[in-house]
């Protein structure tokens, strides 16, 4: 895929203004990472992963109320179709559990991001 490909100003635009859980999230996943490097809101293609740690090609994805909604499941499928042919996984994390514990969820990230350089998952 051509950099050009990529939306960026969406990604911009997005990290200017993140949810509450994704502010969250990344407050801890930049103090605590464990040598793991995130980015957060990185473009793939005309989508933007809210967080993504490219030593694992791992994206993840915190998903509020609007994600249970409408077609947004059909669409969430079809998007993490799309990345996962771009070789990323993408793991769909509930906002409600990000809120409940931000800290769990950035360990939990790690430790997942770790297992996939070191072959384990």
């Amino acid at each position: 895929m051509r950099k050009s490909d990529h939306n960026y100003t969406l990604a911009k635009v997005q990290r200017k203004t993140p949810s509450l859980p994704e502010g969250l999230l990344w407050r801890e996943l930049r103090a605590k990472a464990g040598g793991m490097k995130f980015r957060r809101q990185h473009p793939v293609g005309r989508f933007v992963l809210d967080f993504y740690c490219a030593a694992a090609k791992c994206g993840f994805e915190v998903d509020g109320i609007a994600h249970d909604m409408g077609d947004r499941a059909e669409r969430d499928a079809a998007r993490d179709e799309f990345i996962a042919r771009q070789g990323i996984r993408v793991v769909r994390i509930p906002a409600s559990e990000v809120l409940a514990d931000p800290i769990g969820i950035a360990e939990a990230m790690v430790r997942m991001c770790r297992g996939i350089v070191a072959g384990q998952v």
